[in-house]
Order: C-alpha cells, then structure tokens, then sequence
C-alpha cells in the first residue's frame, strides 16, 4: 500500500471507533441498562431511533454524494461530517443515568449516527483514487481490518483507563456512571486525533468549483440520472437490492448486539467491553485475512461466503442457552462480519463509473439504509409484541437470508 493509501486506511482505524463504542458494545448497553426502565424497553426505543437515523441517512446520501461529485468537495463534505460525528458523540458525556436524559442520549447517537454514515459515502468514495483495480480488493480488506483494530485499541483503552478502574485515577463518580459515560468524550477524541491524515493526503481536484446552489441542482441531476440507468444495468440493480437486505441484518445486529448480550445474557459493562475486544479481534483478522484472497477469490463469493457463516452461527446464537456457547459463537460470528462489508465496498467501487463514485456510493448508503429504518422497526415491533430480545434478534437473520438469496443470482462482473 503506498502513502495515500495508508492515509486512507487510517480513516477507518479512526471511525470505527464510533460503531464500535457507542453503537455497539458500551453506549448501547448503558442506555439500555442505565436509563431505560427496562432491557425490552430500552431495546425498543433504541430500534425506533435507528429508524429515524436510518430514514435520514436514506433520504440524505444519494444527494450529498451526487453533490459531491458535481462540486468536487468530497474532502470538504467528509470533514464536515467527521466534525459532526465528534461533536455529537461528546455531547452524549451529558447523559446522566436517569430516564430523563432519554430524549437527549436519543438525539446525540441518532445525530452521530446521520453525520458517521454520510462521512463513510464520501470517504468510500475516494478507494478508487488510492488503489489500482487489480489491488483494490486488498486495499478495502486491509483497511477493514484497520478499522476493527482501531475499535479494538479503543476498546482496550476504555476499559483500562476508563471503566476497570475503582476508584478512579480520573475522579470519575461512578455513582452518576461517568466512568461510562467517559467513553462517548475518548471516543469523540479518538477519531479527531486520527481522522484528519485522509483529509491531507487526499485533496479535492484543482480548479473552479461551482456554487453551491449550482452544484445541487447538477447533483439532483446526477441522482436521477444514476438511478435511470439502473434499468440499463441489471448487475449493479440487483446488487444494491440484495444489499439493501443484508447490510440492514448486519446494521441492526450491530446496533442490538451488546443489548442482546446484556438483556438475555446478563453481562455487564465491563464484561461488554471485554466481549467486544474479543470480538473485534476476530472480526479484524477476518476482514484483513479475507483481503489478501479477496482479488483472486472474488468480491461476489468473498460475500456469499461470509453471509452463509452468518446465518448459521447467528441461528445458532438465536437458541444458546449459557454464556460460553454464546461467547463461542459470537467470536466465529465475528470472522466473518468484516469480509461481507469489505467485499461489498469493493465490489461497489468496481461497479461504480469513474466520473459518479460519489453518487454510486450514495445509491450504496441508500441500498443499506433505505430499509435501514425497518430492520430496527421490525426488531422493535417483535420485541415488544413477545416481550422478548431472542425473537426481537431473529429478524436479523431473516434479513442477512433475503440478501443472500438475491446476491446469488448477481454475476461476478470481470476483474480488472
């Protein structure tokens, strides 16, 4: 990988703690265990806004990535959205344990969450510029793995700095969980102090740039343009419907997966925190391992792969009864998670005209988020119609089978 393409891969060291802190493993799980009333509660209000992220996410990403081509800002429109994701995610700080900081917890992750998914559209949008084709299944994978490695340092250093420690070195009360709420501030740090490499290495094209207001118009035009010629490119079509499907099992999944484990499983935040370096650990040799085969593998099978592994061993977490199964299960789980983002992302920049990456890569936000709203909702609606997180999690796997099911009939289009 040269310099810009370590620079690039580095954005993802930076984000991912984000996902992996606050989405995932610890704000989640203190929200549902420190503010709502009860674990299926917190499950459901979690799900709902998800929802509205997710519609907000599908209505604002085909847009701004068309935007972005016709204005040559995708560096601009990146920052912008990483500063956001920063300001937002260290806003949760506020959110004490008690349920009328609900509202306010709600409105920082759903808001984050907006700005963290718009970023990705821009940032995914630059591969193209820092890999050759023949390589650009490596790069993707690697930077995959990098990702997960930055979540698991972050992890790490929250639970060493942050949340083990009793008393704390900080003076942190953990009475009022600031030892837990602390996280949200690393986490907001952490990504400022690495995502900004990506921001000078790769800078937008020399040149005019039309106003705004110009660039808007060229954008909605870009938009419709693009989504017209789906009808003349049936791969590309069934591609992002399948997509639409998995990723939205995979999304929710992430968004649940340290509520389920803390609702049914018991755990606590600290042994959260643990599960989830465990889990980004497998998780980044998968995505980084699945990289090095994944150009002569294939972006297509590297995925198909990856969602049959899946959908067994999620099955097989939808039934374990005792924590070592589901501890087991959950780490093989793992391996395979990365490879079907990673693969995905590669075969989407392949698929993607030169001059409409950006708009390309919105329409791949949108075929993630457009149903993104209705995974949670679903998961939301099951759970508390049963009252119980087991069914709740089963939709994830409905969703993961329907994305495999279409992707299989999408033909693996040549290698460059």
């Amino acid at each position: 990988m040269n310099r810009r393409a370590w620079a690039w891969a580095l954005y993802d060291w930076a984000n991912s703690a984000f996902p992996t802190v606050v989405s995932t493993f610890v704000i989640a799980a203190y929200f549902t265990k420190g503010i709502a009333p009860d674990p299926a509660t917190g499950q459901a209000q979690w799900g709902w806004m998800q929802t509205l992220a997710g519609l907000g996410i599908a209505l604002l990403s085909p847009l701004l990535g068309a935007v972005a081509d016709a204005g040559g800002r995708r560096r601009r429109m990146l920052g912008a959205c990483t500063l956001v994701t920063v300001l937002a995610t260290a806003a949760i700080w506020f959110a004490r344990p008690e349920p009328g900081w609900t509202l306010w917890l709600l409105a920082c992750v759903g808001l984050a969450t907006i700005a963290f998914e718009l970023g990705t559209v821009f940032y995914n949008s630059l591969l193209p510029q820092v890999a050759a084709p023949a390589e650009i299944g490596r790069v993707s994978g690697l930077a995959w793995g990098l990702g997960y490695a930055g979540g698991l340092a972050c992890l790490v250093l929250a639970l060493v700095v942050l949340v083990r420690p009793d008393p704390s070195p900080l003076g942190l009360d953990r009475g009022a969980a600031e030892h837990v709420r602390a996280t949200a501030l690393l986490t907001a740090g952490w990504i400022a102090a690495f995502g900004w490499p990506v921001l000078l290495a790769l800078p937008d094209p020399p040149g005019a740039r039309p106003a705004w207001g110009a660039a808007m118009r060229r954008g909605l035009a870009e938009v419709v343009a693009v989504l017209r010629g789906l009808s003349r490119n049936p791969v590309m079509a069934r591609f992002l419907v399948a997509r639409l499907f998995y990723t939205d099992g995979l999304n929710t999944l992430f968004a649940f997966g340290a509520i389920y484990a803390a609702g049914v499983f018991g755990m606590g935040f600290e042994e959260i925190l643990l599960f989830g370096i465990a889990l980004n650990l497998t998780a980044g040799l998968g995505a980084a391992g699945f990289g090095l085969v994944e150009d002569r593998l294939g972006s297509k099978r590297t995925v198909m792969v990856a969602l049959s592994a899946l959908i067994l061993l999620g099955g097989g977490l939808l039934v374990a009864q005792g924590k070592p199964m589901f501890w087991a299960l959950a780490l093989a789980l793992g391996v395979f998670i990365g490879p079907a983002q990673a693969a995905s992302r590669t075969l989407m920049a392949r698929l993607a005209p030169p001059g409409e990456v950006a708009a390309h890569f919105g329409l791949f936000a949108l075929s993630g988020r457009v149903t993104g709203f209705l995974g949670p909702a679903v998961l939301a609606a099951v759970t508390t119609a049963t009252d119980s997180q087991r069914a709740g999690m089963a939709t994830v796997v409905v969703f993961l089978a329907l994305g495999a099911a279409i992707l299989a009939g999408v033909r693996e289009p040549r290698r460059g």
